[in-house]
């Protein structure tokens, strides 16, 4: 599998529980943090649920 780079650029203040926590599912819990993770089918499910808070990169 390959890797991406998830980067939170907005906050989850104000958006629906099931996205915070998706955020938190996904390791992040401060702007501008990154985590690197596999790119499975339930990650990549989780980042399209909160596309909108997130930044995307494929580690190479």
């Amino acid at each position: 599998m390959s890797k991406i780079k998830v980067t939170q650029i907005k906050s989850g203040i104000d958006r629906p529980e099931f996205q915070k926590r998706t955020l938190i599912a996904l390791g992040l819990r401060k702007l501008h943090k990154s985590v690197e993770v596999e790119a499975t089918p339930a990650i990549l499910g989780m980042v399209r649920t909160v596309s909108h808070l997130v930044k995307v990169e494929e580690v190479k």
